[in-house]
């Protein structure tokens, strides 16, 4: 199992940027694949991004696509979340997540380590 710790969340406004960053303990980082996933209020948790072990693949979900750039440093154990032109819509909580599949995936049951989360919260 590895440790995931998130940080960088904030209040900004519509428009703004915000880089967020998860944290890996262990020494096995480079054998996951990385997720960022958020939860808006009254929603269910959702994809955001994943990036493959060495990091040369990405993936996004269609609404953050050309505004959020997920990538990975292996040694330095961390994945940063890129995101430009925030909208209120993507207020919620930011989830960084880890998984063991061999390849990149979008679903959360493929995910079996999972941070506690970093609060976005855009204004209009």
């Amino acid at each position: 199992q590895v440790q995931l710790v998130e940080s960088g969340g904030g209040l900004v406004q519509a428009g703004d940027s915000l880089r967020l960053s998860c944290e890996a303990s262990g020494r096995t980082f480079s054998y996951y694949v990385m997720g960022w996933f958020r939860q808006a209020p009254g929603k269910e948790r959702e994809f955001v991004a994943a990036v493959s072990r060495s990091g040369s693949s990405t993936y996004y979900a269609d609404s953050v696509k050309g505004r959020f750039t997920i990538s990975r440093d292996n040694a330095k154990n961390t994945v940063p979340l890129q995101m430009n032109s925030l909208k209120p819509e993507d207020t919620a909580v930011y989830y960084c997540a880890a998984s063991r599949a061999a390849v990149l995936s979008r679903t959360i049951a493929d995910f079996g380590s999972w941070g506690q989360g970093t609060q976005v919260t855009v204004s209009s």
